[in-house]
């Protein structure tokens, strides 16, 4: 399917790894040039190179951005480091964050302001950065990351789910706001999903509330919890996730705006 993104520029944040490096390349792949920013120099001085020889070609269409989303300045900074790139802006992928685990009573104060700043605040402040360009152009296309849990919370993870909940609300009113401009606006509810981050913040707490699993290897555990909790009895790729994200970044999406897709296999259910 050709997603009619040529030349259309791209930021995604949370790209060093995982789910959003997985979104990178399948932007890249159809087209697109793309913004990667992450706040850790080291994976993003590997993922930046990796992505550009997969178009080598076209190589000044990967660029790479070194920042702290949830920083007060940041969004503004990213937005402008993206106009000076590529001379506009036409998707945004907001997935920088992680998962946390804990109820209520098990969660700091410290965790509600990072959590909050990192996975909501920076989103809010990097679409009103982006929006005006792309209400210029007359066409945008925005994706959030947000969790299966921000539709079906689980108490175990109180903290993340209650920003997901908020994500997708801020998702549907956003996209209302912005449809007469030729803006789409779309949140990803993800389940399990075997990365990097899932392994190190969920697998700990697998551990500590399920004994019986504390001999197992980490990808023991995620293949375990995944075929419970899963109806496609397993967990899902980042390449999945990216395949979503890439269709509703696209040209060929012209009608789904305001939506959270669920992409858990099926599950009602996050661990």
């Amino acid at each position: 399917m050709n997603l009619e993104i040529e030349g259309k520029a791209a930021i995604i944040t949370g790209a060093s790894a995982g789910i959003g490096f997985a979104v990178a390349e399948e932007l890249l792949a159809n087209g697109a040039r793309v913004l990667i920013v992450a706040r850790d120099k080291g994976r993003l001085a590997d993922a930046a190179p990796k992505l550009a020889s997969k178009v080598d070609s076209r190589s000044n269409d990967v660029v790479a951005l070194a920042a702290d989303v949830s920083g007060p300045e940041a969004a503004g900074m990213i937005v402008d480091h993206a106009i000076k790139a590529f001379g506009g802006i036409d998707i945004l992928v907001n997935n920088a964050g992680r998962a946390h685990a804990g109820g209520l009573m098990a969660s700091a104060e410290e965790d509600w302001q990072e959590m909050t700043a990192v996975k909501l605040t920076s989103m809010r402040r990097l679409c009103k950065a982006a929006i005006p360009h792309m209400q210029k152009a007359k066409w945008g296309r925005i994706v959030n990351m947000s969790s299966i849990g921000g539709i079906y919370p689980n108490p175990k993870l109180f903290v993340s789910h209650v920003l997901s909940g908020a994500i997708n609300n801020l998702t549907k009113s956003l996209a209302l706001e912005v449809a007469k401009d030729g803006i789409l606006v779309n949140a990803i509810g993800i389940g399990a999903v075997a990365t990097d981050n899932w392994a190190n913040n969920m697998v700990p707490a697998v551990r500590r509330s399920r004994p019986e699993f504390a001999k197992l290897s980490d990808d023991d555990i995620i293949a375990r919890i995944s075929a419970e909790c899963t109806p496609v009895g397993r967990a899902g790729s980042a390449r999945e996730i990216a395949a979503i994200a890439a269709f509703l970044s696209s040209g060929r999406n012209g009608f789904v705006t305001g939506d959270t897709i669920e992409a858990s296999g099926g599950a009602d259910r996050f661990m």
